[in-house]
């Protein structure tokens, strides 16, 4: 996912990272290096800068902008990295194709703080490999001075007609998404007949899509794209101007995303992977991160240190009626090929 690239400023958060301060005990007695493979800026870095402080070992920090990005760097041989952080359908495809190290994450100290919910993988269901990080919805990021109030995914493309840009995310899996949703299908659906109804549906909207990008978030602050297909992140930015900016979880349903933390088989520092997985695991530093990052937590009891602005936001912690709605992402397998075709498609229509 793109990603939050400023903390957001958050009254109540001074108080968890004080929190963070105090409960830190360990010692910073242990030397060594931890290469880190991102998203971008997907982490806050005073958990990096906490990491070193606690531990001794110093950090390098590399980011992608994709999943498949990531991937297919490290498949063409990129080594020297010691943890990435895919979203669950791909961390399934990564172990299947033998990339990933059996940590035992699910016998770490501070395991018991994780979710059983977001033990979402179906070849590790009991998260030995990866330990479930941040997870949340995708909908739309909107400048409400030029779209006015959205609360579906008919608001969002009646947008155009009325002289407004909008764009959407430029992932296949992210767009396409949205098309079998408003179709009524699965977003991990093989049925080639949904997938044309889908590519049908795009196809129709494509002249009223300005741009499939990532970069909009000054675009859509300075109203010159009035809404965009983007992530729950957007919510730092509602929060600093409630009354210019909006985020909302279409009322139709909307996809949603987990990462993961993941050792690779391949990594040269594996012990100082498990001491960063301990670390993370303290409540206080993975609401640390959450306050940056403005997503969900897998971590329960770091959700109770979390200010109400995060706490008590629909985006962030969507009530079970919302939550119903969202589709996450599985393992396509040999079906890929077809969201492939559908994505060519739709990319290169004039």
């Amino acid at each position: 996912m793109n990603t939050v690239l400023r903390k957001v400023g958050i009254a109540s958060g001074a108080a968890v990272i004080g929190v963070a301060g105090v409960l830190l005990t360990q010692p910073a007695s242990a030397e060594g290096q931890l290469n880190v493979y991102n998203w971008g800026d997907y982490i806050n870095p005073d958990v990096l800068t906490r990491f070193t402080e606690d531990t001794g070992i110093e950090v390098t920090l590399d980011t992608y902008g994709t999943n498949e990005e990531m991937l297919a760097k490290i498949q063409a041989g990129a080594t020297g990295y010691d943890i990435v952080f895919p979203s669950v359908h791909m961390r399934d495809i990564m172990q299947k194709l033998g990339l990933l190290h059996d940590a035992k994450v699910n016998t770490l100290p501070g395991f018991e703080n994780i979710d059983p919910v977001a033990k979402r993988s179906s070849v590790d269901p009991e998260s030995s490999y990866c330990l479930p990080y941040a997870w949340g919805a995708v909908g739309i990021f909107y400048n409400k001075e030029e779209a006015g109030e959205l609360t579906s995914w008919e608001d969002f493309f009646a947008l155009p007609d009325k002289g407004k840009k909008i764009t959407m995310l430029d992932d296949l899996r992210e767009t396409i998404g949205v098309a079998l949703i408003k179709n009524g299908h699965s977003v991990n659906t093989g049925d080639s007949d949904h997938l044309k109804q889908a590519e049908a549906w795009l196809l129709e909207r494509k002249d009223k899509i300005s741009a499939f990008t990532y970069d909009i978030v000054p675009l859509v602050q300075a109203g010159d794209i009035a809404a965009a297909h983007w992530y729950v992140g957007a919510t730092i930015y509602t929060l600093q101007e409630p009354d210019r900016l909006g985020f909302v979880i279409p009322e139709e349903g909307a996809t949603m995303y987990q990462e993961d933390i993941c050792v690779l088989k391949t990594a040269p520092n594996k012990e100082s992977a498990l001491r960063f997985f301990e670390f993370y695991m303290q409540p206080e530093i993975a609401a640390l991160n959450t306050l940056q990052q403005v997503n969900g937590t897998a971590n329960v009891p770091a959700r109770d240190l979390l200010p109400p602005e995060l706490k008590e936001n629909p985006n962030t912690n969507p009530p079970p009626e919302v939550m119903a709605k969202l589709q996450i992402f599985t393992d396509l397998g040999k079906d890929l090929r077809k969201y492939n075709r559908v994505w060519t498609k739709v990319r290169t229509a004039q």
